[in-house]
């Protein structure tokens, strides 16, 4: 299984430095900011998740160029390292599973992420995740569907110390079989955030109950 890599660990660690904001509610389609719902699905040229090498719940449609791998807990030896791997892997009540590695052709990656409370509704485990996430603000929030599924969709600002400025994300949550499955879309520093929306929108679009 794969540990978090550097430049992955440098993006979740960016993102865990500050306080959070409140929370909006968006129901309709939107050209540009926030949903920028022009940008159009990537191909698919495989699939993640049911099976190896992500065992989740559902499954959804690869982008060409991406690389899809666990992630693995990084093992900790004392409390910092506990402290340390708590921050890389866990958000808000929720555990990353997957990392999908989108930077042979843009600079961004998806995160498959998993709520840890299995009671937990969509809704629910999204805006924890949204609202954990260090100095984020103006959270909007809406309901899309994916064939059968239901899905809800958040977007907010992010501040990336590295650059002082703030980015825009997105992440969709949806329930399957008692269990909360979570995808984040993050750009890295050097990107813009809509360069990952392609293959993000190809795997909200394309999510299924895995057999």
């Amino acid at each position: 299984m794969k540990r978090l890599t550097i430049a992955a660990a440098a993006t979740l660690t960016i993102g865990l430095l500050g306080g959070c904001g409140g929370a909006g509610e968006e129901t309709g389609g939107a050209t540009g900011e926030p949903w920028y719902d022009e940008v159009v699905a990537a191909a698919a040229v495989d699939t993640v998740g049911g099976g190896a090498p992500c065992p989740l719940p559902v499954t959804f449609g690869l982008a060409d160029g991406w690389a899809a791998e666990p992630i693995e807990t990084p093992a900790a030896t004392d409390e910092l390292g506990d402290l340390m791997a708590e921050a890389l892997t866990r958000r808000g009540g929720s555990t990353v599973r997957c990392e999908l590695d989108g930077r042979a052709v843009v600079p961004g990656f998806l995160r498959v992420w998993t709520a840890d409370d299995p009671g937990a509704s969509a809704r629910q485990a999204l805006e924890a995740f949204v609202t954990a996430e260090p100095e984020s603000s103006g959270p909007q929030y809406r309901q899309t569907r994916a064939g059968d599924l239901d899905v809800v969709e958040a977007t907010w600002l992010s501040r990336r110390a590295l650059t002082d400025s703030d980015v825009r994300e997105w992440a969709l949550a949806v329930t399957v079989a008692d269990q909360t499955v979570l995808v984040e879309a993050s750009s890295t520093s050097l990107g813009e955030p809509v360069d990952v929306l392609p293959a993000y929108r190809l795997a909200r679009d394309t999510l299924v109950a895995a057999p």
